[in-house]
């Protein structure tokens, strides 16, 4: 029996079965915001402590929703607020099958959730702090991964460039779906 106090109360009941659950088909009330924060290294805090059980982030993270406003953690009952850094997730293993436009990425996330790159779960690449790119795989809903620097490289070692809209661009192709980084006179200018 849960606790009719406790913020996360119907969290078991709500993974009973593996995988994410269904929290798009779940509208119960908001109930405020709960100390908990997702670190941009994909460390887990409540009340300002670590997570130290990856077993309990696997399943905080089956639970995780972005809405409009905020990232939620939603079971059945309830809804709460936590707090992302960044990203929710974080690429740290990328398996390549073929070349080319035949080629296949997979990406896993710090917990454990495996993605093929694909116009379903599309590859960005965004500015980063100190004028870099900082690449990002949407895992599911609105939640997406950041791609650790060391896959990011692989990424660029497999590049090529090709047009899009008239003009030459450097990116990568997965599941028949090219995913640009950057225009070829950018990255000539870098050489």
């Amino acid at each position: 029996m849960t606790n009719p106090s406790d913020p996360l109360r119907g969290l078991a009941e709500a993974r009973e079965s593996p995988g994410p659950a269904p929290v798009h088909l779940w509208n119960p009330p908001y109930c405020g915001e709960i100390d908990m924060r997702i670190a941009r290294d994909g460390t887990w805090f409540y009340n300002g402590t670590p997570i130290g059980r990856p077993a309990l982030v696997r399943l905080f993270s089956g639970i995780l929703r972005k809405d409009r406003e905020r990232f939620v953690l939603v079971t059945p009952v309830e809804c709460v607020g936590i707090e992302v850094e960044d990203a929710p997730f974080l690429g740290v293993e990328l398996l390549r099958e073929g070349e080319g436009e035949a080629q296949i990425l997979r990406l896993r996330t710090n917990v454990d959730d495996w993605v093929e790159i694909s116009a379903k779960n599309p590859l960005k690449f965004l500015p980063g702090e100190s004028g870099g790119l900082k690449p990002y795989v949407l895992v599911r809903g609105d939640l997406w991964a950041l791609v650790k620097r060391a896959l990011f490289y692989d990424l660029v070692a497999w590049a090529e460039a090709r047009a899009v809209d008239g003009e030459e661009m450097f990116g990568v192709w997965s599941k028949g779906a090219f995913f640009a980084m950057a225009p070829m006179r950018e990255i000539a200018d870098l050489t």
